[in-house]
């Protein structure tokens, strides 16, 4: 499905790329040169609108985001002023439609950046009778994806952050790393981990993107889980772990395990290894395989991936077809509550338009 949407986004990019050229060229100093030198106007629009390229310094995703978002506003800003026109009786005299779609899409996607790169720190509260006489915080993030929002500096920077927070445990839902993340800051993200001191300790499991899926980056799956480990954080890799002989830590492996030839435990094959009794909390990456985690009888489970919808409204179709169980927030079904994260960075577009960064400080009562 993800490879429809890219190349719906590449053919969107490009048809629109054409709209655009045309449009810029409708200013008027433009139709003024083309009054006299028709080529050398329309050399000028392309010009002007290859000035969207410096995003490629970011990368080529940011660039085809901004076109897009240029082209939709702009067809919109068209419209509005053509039924205006026919309203009023009006003929164009300027481009004003041009200015507004430009203008809007720097303050669009200037919040997008904001929302993406202002990480707010926010608040959840669970309650369960298995945990009598207990109250446990734990700190959630996921989709890291290091190198995209922050580098390893930065990533140290929100550690300190998460510090300050005091949480009893820390857990790491997935995509700590993207396939375009380098060695070093991978390296120096792991390192910043040994800062938490946790009473309970620091979890980890597997998303889509920290074992790579390719190999250009210079480092692989296990070469993380060994750097993780080095910092003091479990890896766990369809296992589960007791923790003050009071509730359990499950990670699962992601799904993405079973869409490259491998397999994964069952929800209920791993809860078969567990006391019921006790309080389990389930880490997994992909929030869609709800139904199969209620019936099974987990107790929470976490997890990142959609990054919140990431740009609006690209959330709203992943749920309708069925690509994830939720996008952002909290669910209950039976006796199992649900939680999306909308993570803490994304995948290679730094630019948030459904939903903001976030650290998830997660209290859990008895």
């Amino acid at each position: 499905m993800w490879l429809i949407i890219f190349a719906a986004m590449l053919l969107v990019s490009g048809g629109g790329a054409v709209y655009l050229v045309r449009g810029v060229h409708r200013f008027s100093f433009l139709k003024k040169l083309g009054e006299k030198h028709r080529l050398l106007s329309w050399i000028a629009a392309v010009l002007l609108l290859s000035l969207t390229g410096l995003f490629a310094l970011i990368n080529t995703w940011s660039v085809i985001v901004v076109l897009i978002h240029l082209f939709i506003f702009w067809l919109c800003a068209d419209i509005i002023a053509a039924v205006y026109r026919k309203v009023s009786g009006r003929e164009r005299v300027r481009n004003y439609a041009g200015a507004a779609a430009i203008a809007f899409t720097a303050v669009y996607l200037g919040i997008g950046w904001y929302l993406a790169h202002s990480i707010v720190i926010r608040n959840y509260t669970f309650s369960s009778p298995k945990l009598t006489g207990k109250n446990i915080r734990a700190v959630l993030i996921a989709d890291s994806h290091v190198g995209i929002t922050f580098d390893g500096k930065g990533f140290e920077e929100q550690i300190d952050r998460i510090s300050g927070l005091e949480p009893d445990i820390v857990l790491i839902a997935g995509d700590f790393v993207d396939d375009d993340t380098d060695k070093a800051d991978m390296t120096a993200s792991c390192a910043a981990l040994s800062k938490l001191r946790p009473k309970y300790g620091t979890y980890f499991s597997f998303g889509n993107h920290d074992k790579g899926y390719s190999s250009y980056r210079g480092y692989t799956g296990d070469d993380l889980k060994e750097q993780l480990i080095a910092s003091g954080v479990t890896v766990l890799e369809d296992e589960s772990v007791l923790v003050d002989d009071t509730f359990y830590i499950i990670g699962r492996q992601d799904k993405s395990e079973e869409q490259k030839g491998g397999s994964r435990a069952s929800m209920e094959e791993l809860l078969s290894t567990t006391d019921r009794t006790k309080y389990s909390i389930v880490l997994d990456h992909q929030p869609n395989s709800y139904e199969e985690e209620a019936a099974a009888g987990a107790d929470l489970v976490l997890s990142g991936h959609t990054h919140g919808g990431h740009l609006f409204p690209a959330g709203y179709i992943g749920l309708a077809f069925g690509a994830n169980d939720r996008v952002y927030g909290t669910e209950r079904r039976g006796s199992t509550d649900f939680l999306v994260t909308s993570g803490i960075s994304g995948w290679a577009i730094p630019f948030r338009t459904g939903c903001r960064a976030e650290i998830a400080v997660i209290d859990i009562a008895g």
